[in-house]
C-alpha cells in the first residue's frame, strides 16, 4: 500500500512538472508571437484614442473598458475558434488567409502615408463634404454606437494578430496553439487597452498638477508640458503605427509570395540584404525591415489606387 501510495506521488509529482514545463513554454512562447504582431498592436493602440474625442471625461474609461471587454469576445469567442478549426482542418489556408492580412495592413499603411502627402484620402469637393457629414453624424451617435464602431474596427485589428500569433506557432500541437493565443489575447488586449487608457487620461492628469494648489512651479510647469504634449505623442504613436503597419504587412506578403511559388521578390531582398551581413546584425535587421516597409508601401499604394478608381465609378 505505502509503495504503491509513493508510486502514486511520483507519478502526479511526475505531471505537476510536465505541466509547469507547458505553462512555462506557453508563456515564452506566447511573448515572442506577441511581438511578431507589434505592427498592428502599435496601430491599435494609436487608432482606439479617436474613439473617445469629444466625449465627457467621465465617460472615457467607461467607455474604454466597454471596448476591452468587446476585443476580449472578438479575440476569444469569435476568432480564435474559427482559425484553430481553420489550421486543424485546412492548415494550407493559414498561409494565403495570413497574405489576406497582409494585403489589408499595406492598404491601410499607404493610404495613410498617401493621405498625409496629399495624394489619397478625401480630396475637396463632394468628398470633403460627405466626410465633414460623417463627422456631423459621428458627434450625435450615442455612446452605444460609438463602442460598436470601436469592437468592430477592433474585430479587423484582432483578426490580424491572431492570425499573426498563430502563423508562429502552427507547428505546435493544438492545444499549445490554443493556449498560447488564448494568452496572446489577453495579454495584447490589456496592454493595449491599459495604454490607451493611460493616453486619454494624460492631459487631465497634466491639468490636475498644473491646477494643483501648493504645486511647485516645476511641478506645473510639468503638468502644462503633459496638456501640450499629448497631441505630439498621439500624433508620434501614430506614425509608429503606420510605419510598423507597412513592414509588417510587406513582410507578411514578401514571406508568403514566396511559399507561394512566387520566388522573385522575397528573393532580391534576399540577395540585396546579404551583401551588407557584414556590417552586422543591426544592420542586415533595418535593411530587411527597410525593403519590407518599401515593398508593403508599393503593394499598398496598387491597391489604393485601385480601391479609389472603383470609388469613383460608383460615385460616377
Amino acid at each position: 500500500m505505502a509503495a504503491g501510495l509513493a508510486a502514486l506521488l511520483d507519478d502526479i509529482a511526475l505531471i505537476a512538472k510536465k505541466a509547469a514545463a507547458t505553462t512555462d513554454d506557453v508563456a515564452a512562447i506566447a511573448g515572442r508571437t506577441s511581438t511578431k504582431a507589434a505592427g498592428v498592436v502599435i496601430d491599435d493602440a494609436a487608432v482606439t484614442p479617436k474613439f473617445v474625442a469629444g466625449v465627457s471625461p467621465a465617460r472615457e474609461l467607461p467607455i474604454i473598458w466597454k471596448i476591452t471587454k468587446g476585443s476580449l469576445v472578438n479575440k476569444l469567442i469569435i476568432i480564435l475558434p474559427i482559425i484553430l478549426l481553420l489550421s486543424w482542418l485546412l492548415p494550407g489556408a493559414l498561409t494565403p488567409l495570413l497574405m489576406l492580412g497582409g494585403f489589408y495592413l499595406s492598404y491601410e499603411g499607404a493610404e495613410k502615408v498617401l493621405e498625409k502627402v496629399g495624394l489619397g484620402g478625401h480630396g475637396e469637393g463632394e468628398a470633403g463634404e460627405d466626410e465633414a457629414g460623417e463627422r456631423d453624424e459621428e458627434k450625435d451617435q450615442s455612446e452605444s454606437a460609438l463602442v460598436r464602431g470601436a469592437i468592430f474596427t477592433d474585430l479587423i485589428l484582432s483578426a490580424e494578430i491572431m492570425v499573426i500569433s498563430l502563423n508562429e506557432v502552427a507547428d505546435q500541437p493544438l492545444l499549445t496553439r490554443a493556449l498560447v493565443l488564448i494568452l496572446v489575447g489577453l495579454m495584447v488586449t490589456f496592454a493595449v487597452y491599459g495604454v490607451v487608457g493611460v493616453l486619454i487620461k494624460i492631459d487631465d492628469i497634466g491639468l490636475a498638477i498644473a491646477h494643483k494648489q501648493g504645486a511647485s512651479e516645476g511641478m506645473k510647469k510639468f503638468g502644462l508640458f503633459l496638456v501640450k504634449g499629448m497631441p505630439k505623442l498621439l500624433t508620434a504613436i501614430g506614425i509608429i503605427g503606420t510605419l510598423a503597419m507597412l513592414w509588417v504587412g510587406g513582410h507578411i506578403l514578401l514571406v508568403g509570395f514566396d511559399e507561394l511559388g512566387l520566388h522573385w521578390p522575397y528573393q532580391t531582398v534576399h540577395h540585396v540584404v546579404e551583401n551588407f551581413e557584414h556590417l552586422g546584425g543591426a544592420v542586415t535587421w533595418l535593411m530587411e525591415t527597410g525593403f519590407s516597409l518599401l515593398f508593403g508601401l508599393l503593394v499598398g499604394a496598387l491597391i489604393a489606387v485601385v480601391v479609389g478608381g472603383v470609388k469613383k465609378l460608383r460615385a460616377r
